[in-house]
């Protein structure tokens, strides 16, 4: 049996891989402290699986996190555990749309599923789920309800801003001067649909086309995006959140197999 743990900025998932299938996951929040966050998402899905630490063979991290973590066997960037999770789950994927915590990427894979090219947008919070984390608080809107809210709108409103401290300052001001919470809601998501999907137009985009990361359960965040690109994503059975951490799973099981295999021979 073979683990993987994604230790993302806001959240670390964990997921047990058993003859090839997902056997059990668990979704933590990161906090403070990524090893421990690690340890317990790690212990949370075990104890779903009803299984102890000692059958595992092989653990990969990765993540923002995932330098923390001093239990593993390997460390692998989350751009090739994205890539790995996502052709698992659907061999026909092409392009690939994450927006976690602290970061967006795009990444295009090839038909053996091998990633081909990448664009990430990793310096500042925009476009992100710590964004629409800030947004929700000015807007007094729970997080998991801001999506929702944003669908209500019949005249979005313009945000010109993407930076994270200038967008609260214009949040505050569209509130002042009376626009509706759906409106400004509706308007932040079109402009993280802007400028995720130009990153994912400069790069080229390709059908199948995955949409993966906390933020893709976002259904204001997913219709944005659609309408933006003029695509479909495609679905999954799966949980989008766990697709890095199935990712690493399977790269732990790939490792295995082929040092037994060298030990073997």
């Amino acid at each position: 049996m073979f683990a993987g743990l994604d230790v993302g900025s806001l959240v670390t998932k964990a997921v047990i891989l058993g003859n090839g299938d997902i056997l059990s996951y668990s979704i933590e929040d990161s906090r403070s402290n990524p090893l421990k966050s690690a340890k317990r998402a790690l212990d949370k899905a075990l104890n779903s699986s009803w299984i102890g630490r000692e059958a595992l063979s092989f653990i990969v991290g990765t993540g923002y996190g995932r330098v923390a973590l001093d239990f593993v066997d390997k460390t692998v960037t989350e751009l090739t555990c994205h890539a790995r999770g996502a052709y698992f789950l659907n061999p026909n994927v092409r392009t690939l749309i994450d927006i976690g915590g602290q970061d967006s990427k795009v990444i295009k894979l090839d038909k053996d599923g091998n990633m081909s090219d990448f664009a990430m947008n990793d310096k500042c919070a925009a476009g992100t789920g710590r964004f629409l984390e800030v947004m929700a608080h000015a807007l007094e809107i729970e997080l998991e309800k801001l999506g929702e809210v944003s669908l209500n709108s019949s005249t979005p409103c313009l945000v010109n801003n993407t930076c994270t401290v200038f967008a609260e300052t214009e949040v505050i001001s569209l509130t002042a001067s009376g626009s509706k919470k759906e409106d400004i809601s509706a308007g932040l998501h079109q402009a993280i649909a802007s400028r995720v999907g130009n990153m994912a137009k400069k790069l080229g985009i390709e059908s199948e086309i995955l949409f993966v990361g906390g933020v893709s359960k976002n259904l204001g965040m997913r219709t944005a995006l659609e309408e933006f690109l003029g695509i479909k994503f495609t679905s999954i059975e799966q949980d989008p959140q766990i697709v890095g951490a199935l990712g690493a799973a399977l790269i732990g099981k790939d490792l295995f197999e082929k040092k037994e295999e060298r030990w073997i021979a």
